[in-house]
């Protein structure tokens, strides 16, 4: 592992400047500057203390795994396409159905519904972009219109049509997940 690397990329993550570091860890700029071009090697707790102000730990440090993937662009997206239902289902973050809540986009074409969703425990929200929506819960409806969003427990029979003339456009969001 590159130490000096590894310091120099936390080090400008969390908006530091050398001397900044330094400052905290009680060093020299010089010598933060040559640690980070690997042309001296701290002792373990100069380093420890280094790690520190970071803000880091030292696992978190030394791990050599690639980070998680945090932002999503639609060429990551995966797209079902539901002819029958007039709608397209988008996966907002891909493989998401392993996680604890599971994100899409659904575009309801006019006079198209999603699936209707039986009765299970969870919860899910949504966040309608584009359109007007009616929301089925159990035996009542609701009317969306774009900029307005819903949350209910999934404990009642649920489903969203869209009865307007043009797409409906949202992002819902299930927990667990359910599509």
């Amino acid at each position: 592992m590159d130490i000096g690397k590894r310091m120099k990329e936390l080090r400008i993550q969390y908006g530091l400047t050398q001397q900044e570091l330094a400052d905290r860890s009680e060093l020299t700029k010089g010598f933060i500057s040559q640690l980070e071009r690997n042309q001296n090697t701290p002792s373990i707790g100069t380093l420890l203390d280094i790690i520190q102000c970071l803000g880091t730990t030292p696992a978190e440090f030394f791990t050599d795994e690639e980070p998680e993937q945090i932002v999503f662009k639609n060429e990551d997206f995966f797209t079902k396409v539901n002819e029958d239902k007039h709608n397209i289902i988008e996966w907002v973050v891909p493989n998401a159905q392993k996680d604890s809540m599971e994100p899409v986009r659904l575009t309801l074409k006019a006079g198209g519904s999603s699936d209707i969703m039986q009765p299970h425990s969870g919860e899910e929200f949504g966040y309608l972009i584009k359109g007007t929506v009616k929301i089925y819960y159990g035996g009542k409806s609701h009317v969306l219109h774009a900029g307005e969003s819903f949350y209910l427990k999934a404990g009642k029979k649920h489903y969203i049509e869209n009865p307007g003339s043009r797409d409906a456009v949202l992002i819902w969001v299930s927990t667990p997940p359910s599509f």
